[in-house]
């Protein structure tokens, strides 16, 4: 198995290197209008926002720079398959405009918009970013009536193209029960809320823009897990330095990535290569997490009556019995920004199992413990 990974320097308001209706999911975060840190970047593709911003004209900005992020989800419409999922990782934006303290919702914002090109809008998952800021309030502290409430979460937008997908051929339906998640995966991640640190983008670059608006490789892992299966094509249209890519590499999926910025291809290239292990590991420790869970369960409430037929161990559902999991081997740049990664073959996986895992596929499949 192999997977291919393709980086566009580009603008994504004009993806035309994607092809209508070949893409398997989208997981993005988008600049976040009326946060004081991108105003630069709105204000480079429109000038009436820059113009807006200074005149106080914070309405009339909001607006004007949610315009330009149209342009883009009209884009996604085009190169989405019927059946395909869009994710979109967005927080709402405060701001003080000639003394008036005001929320910008740009999660409603952007429901608006996807409902009006035709998406089905599904139902969301809260991100609460935790945070160890002692200081959670904004104002006045205790006087009343002038302090605020402290936005600690972001929202993971979903939706839907068309009509839900389907697996027709009876090589689709093994690969989709290949893609299977555990049964106690299915009840985090599918849970509408989510509970995790958030990450800075560490580019080591005085000259290139800080961002601190980045996801952590967990988010869309799971998503990636939850909404997608082996051998699809997932698309970020602002990759950033390539969360989204690392994700579909330690996925077993493709990916197509923009972004505006040139120079983040610099700390991507540099750390794709080491990234391996750390690729691996994500899938070592579902299955431990796996094991540790059927322990408990077993322990509290007797034994699972279903096996999984590739590793061994028990599981929980019959939907289970067929889930598989693929390590990255190596990965190449194939051609300059355009990167393959291959994976190990399944006679190759043993020498990859922590111990722990080697000594339940023991005891599970003879009933012995190792240590007997």
């Amino acid at each position: 198995m192999r997977t291919d990974h393709r980086f566009y320097y580009e603008d994504s308001r004009d993806m035309s290197e994607i092809k209508n209706a070949s893409v398997d999911l989208v997981i993005t975060s988008p600049p976040y209008p009326m946060i004081e840190m991108w105003d630069k970047q709105f204000a480079g593709f429109n000038s009436e926002i820059e113009s807006a911003l200074q005149n106080g004209d914070y309405n009339r900005a909001f607006e004007a720079m949610h315009c330009e992020l149209d342009r883009v989800w009209s884009e996604l419409f085009r190169v989405m398959k019927d059946g395909a999922m869009a994710c979109i990782n967005i927080g709402d934006a405060t701001r003080t405009f000639n003394k008036r303290f005001q929320l910008f919702s740009n999660h409603a914002r952007i429901q608006r918009k996807f409902a009006s090109l035709g998406f089905d809008t599904m139902p969301l998952i809260t991100w609460r970013k935790q945070t160890n800021a002692p200081n959670k309030f904004m104002g006045s502290g205790m006087l009343p009536v002038g302090a605020y409430v402290t936005l600690e979460h972001e929202y993971i937008l979903l939706f839907r193209k068309g009509l839900k997908r389907e697996f027709p051929t009876a090589e689709e339906k093994l690969n989709r029960r290949h893609s299977a998640y555990f049964w106690e995966e299915r009840n985090t991640w599918f849970s509408d809320l989510w509970d995790f640190k958030g990450t800075r983008q560490a580019v080591n670059n005085l000259n290139m823009r800080s961002r601190s608006g980045a996801f952590p490789l967990v988010l869309p892992f799971r998503l990636i897990n939850m909404y997608s299966v082996y051998g699809d094509t997932i698309l970020d249209p602002f990759s950033g330095t390539g969360t989204t890519a690392l994700a579909a590499m330690a996925t077993g999926r493709n990916s197509d990535n923009y972004e505006l910025d040139e120079s983040f291809s610099i700390p991507f290239r540099n750390s794709v290569f080491t990234a391996i292990r750390e690729m691996r590991e994500h899938n070592r420790e579902r299955i431990r997490k796996h094991l540790e869970f059927v322990k408990n369960y077993q322990s509290d409430k007797g034994s699972l009556k279903h096996k999984n037929s590739y590793f061994g161990f028990p599981v929980m559902t019959r939907q289970e019995e067929d889930l598989k999991l693929f390590y990255p081997k190596s990965v190449r740049e194939v051609e300059k920004d355009n990167y393959q990664v291959k994976y190990f073959e399944d006679q190759s996986l043993k020498t990859l199992e922590p111990e722990y895992l080697a000594q339940q596929r023991l005891r599970f499949a003879t009933g012995i413990d190792s240590a007997d």
